[in-house]
């Protein structure tokens, strides 16, 4: 465990010893000064982005039907052949994996650049 520490610091003060110091003359702390103050916390975000969704959910609920949705659809899979719910299960499985394996290749390409 040891070992990506001294990675982390070895490449930490390459990257220091390689880049020379430029004087801005204080403009970095001068533009930092001005920026805006941010009045929002990261939990009023949050609250307000759950209240959001559930507000969102009991809206599609109450349009679908209230709920009949649900014993429509479990009637309609009642009904099917076998083959058909297997195709459809292949399907979906195959579709998670896929979306799975995309975003992970996507995150191992950011973790690497």
């Amino acid at each position: 465990m040891a070992a990506p520490l001294q990675d982390e610091d070895w490449l930490d003060a390459k990257l220091h010893d390689e880049m020379p110091y430029i004087d801005d003359d204080g403009f970095t702390s001068r533009v930092s000064q001005e920026l805006p103050v941010r009045r929002r916390s990261p939990k009023m975000r949050s609250a307000f982005l759950l209240s959001v969704g559930v507000v969102a959910a009991v809206i599609a609920y109450i349009v679908a039907g209230g709920g009949s949705f649900v014993m429509d659809v479990l009637g309609w899979f009642a009904v099917m052949p076998l083959s058909v719910l297997y195709i459809i299960t292949i399907g979906c499985g195959l579709l998670v994996t896929a979306v799975g394996v995309f975003f992970a290749v996507s995150r191992s390409r950011k973790v690497r650049s």
